[in-house]
């Protein structure tokens, strides 16, 4: 049996030795060590002082989920470089990612220099997200995994050998880099138009994953090397990034595997924590963000049961400089709102948008059950369309936000009765990434809800599935 099939039987077995019962019985450190300080079923202390329990996350539930198999899987890794398949090409390559360079490109490129004895170039100017990551693993000038502007790198070695990471279409290739000089790739997307086309085979990988860190992450597996800590670092964001925290609609099982197996490995002991810092990292720059990534990249789930109202509450937040370019989309927003309510079962969905420079917040309302229960825990004043709320100097979900509507709630608010509109699933539309966005972002399209042009989005009606 050859060296390579014999590894991913071992990574096969030991993805289904994993159970829940096992979890239990197995203590570990890393990532599933902090998540594991919980009350309640599939609850987590939020704030002890009110007695508040929030839901965990899709982030969570996976690194839980896949515990042992994470441990293990870290476990039978080493850092002594073994006997591998390695295309002579890819030696001494530079990996380099797509113009508009992103999390993934960069996460991408770095675990694959690593991997494959090469280097890692820079297409673009790096993003805020893509700089958050960087420093949160410590890789800063100088250090053997901070890439290179590819144009320098070519200038100074013309003929020098490339590996397309996280594209590759010509459209996407940094104009410096000489197609005859590429000898691989190793993507994630569709094969589309202006694929690049060469005179010799060439190294490919390309798989339907969320991330391309995935793949380089379960390369590492396969070949029994333990990323080191900063790569592996590096590309747990980067996934996290790309599957929009595991959410998105091109996350699969091996994306959340890699998810838990590299929280292992990089140490990290709240994988929410580093999730949220991301996307605030991430929301500096607006343009990169959907509508819907704007919904579900910071959100939570908090779960009450009182005489008068059981159920789930989901609130999400925005920091931004610049609070009026989101406000400017509400009628992008409030339908994403709902749409990811009826989705995820919640009784209501806020969006809270928080400007971080005054310090000051308003409260998204995308139907009459929020306007209700923002009047009662908050009151403060809402717009003429009664789609957004002024919640003045309130600026933090835990301090200011969740036990306010924790008291409100447990003081007997209820949902109010109002006409509605029952909507299919279906109707909702679907989540597709544009292969030709150099965002990559996360959008729906077919909606029912999306308003017609020139018309508002209608927040008096409560919507719900059949």
């Amino acid at each position: 049996m050859p060296a390579e099939m014999n590894d991913w039987n071992i990574i096969r077995d030991i993805f289904h030795r994993g159970g829940v019962e096992e979890l239990r019985k197995r203590m570990h450190g890393g990532g599933a060590e902090a998540l594991r300080l919980k009350s309640g079923e599939n609850g987590k202390r939020y704030d002890d002082k009110h007695g508040i329990i929030r839901r965990q996350t899709v982030i969570e539930q996976a690194v839980l989920a896949r515990e042992s198999t994470a441990h293990e899987l870290a476990e039978t890794l080493v850092l002594p470089k073994v006997g591998m398949f390695l295309p002579k090409e890819l030696k001494d390559a530079v990996f380099v990612g797509h113009l508009v360079t992103d999390l993934d490109s960069v996460a991408g490129a770095i675990g694959a220099a690593s991997l494959f004895d090469g280097k890692a170039g820079l297409a673009s100017d790096i993003n805020s997200e893509t700089a958050f990551a960087l420093e949160r693993w410590g890789i800063t000038e100088g250090d053997e995994f901070m890439p290179e502007p590819i144009e320098g790198i070519v200038e100074a070695t013309p003929d020098v050998q490339i590996c397309l990471v996280d594209h590759q279409q010509t459209s996407q290739m940094n104009p410096a880099i000489n197609p005859d000089n590429v000898v691989g790739v190793i993507d994630h997307h569709a094969l589309q138009n202006k694929t690049i086309v060469t005179d010799r085979a060439i190294y490919i990988d390309i798989r339907p994953w969320g991330s391309m860190a995935t793949i380089i992450a379960h390369t590492f597996m396969v070949h029994h090397r333990k990323p080191p800590l900063k790569v592996a670092g590096m590309l747990l964001c980067a996934i996290l990034s790309d599957t929009l925290n595991l959410q998105g609609p091109t996350t699969t099982e091996w994306d959340s595997l890699m998810v838990a197996v590299l929280a292992e490995i990089a140490e990290v002991e709240d994988i929410q924590l580093l999730a949220s810092q991301q996307f605030k990292a991430k929301s500096k720059e607006l343009a990169g963000l959907s509508a819907h990534g704007l919904v579900n990249g910071d959100q939570k789930t908090f779960s009450f049961k009182t005489d008068s109202f059981d159920g789930d509450i989901g609130f999400a937040v925005v920091e931004t400089t610049d609070d009026a370019v989101i406000i400017d989309r509400l009628d992008e927003l409030l339908p994403e709102m709902v749409a990811c309510k009826i989705e995820k079962g919640v009784k209501a969905l806020f969006l809270a948008v928080v400007n971080i420079v005054t310090l000051k917040s308003n409260l998204l309302l995308c139907g009459p059950t929020e306007l209700s229960l923002a009047k009662k825990a908050f009151n403060g004043e809402v717009n003429e369309d009664h789609t957004m709320m002024d919640l003045g100097s309130r600026v933090s979900r835990k301090k200011d936000y969740i036990p306010v509507i924790t008291q409100s709630i447990k003081g007997g608010w209820s949902i109010p009765s109002t006409k509605g509109d029952t909507v299919t699933k279906s109707e909702l539309g679907e989540l597709f990434v544009d292969p030709v966005d150099p965002y990559q972002r996360v959008r729906r399209r077919g909606s029912v809800l999306v308003p017609k042009a020139g018309t508002h989005f209608d927040v008096s009606h409560e919507f719900a599935s059949n």
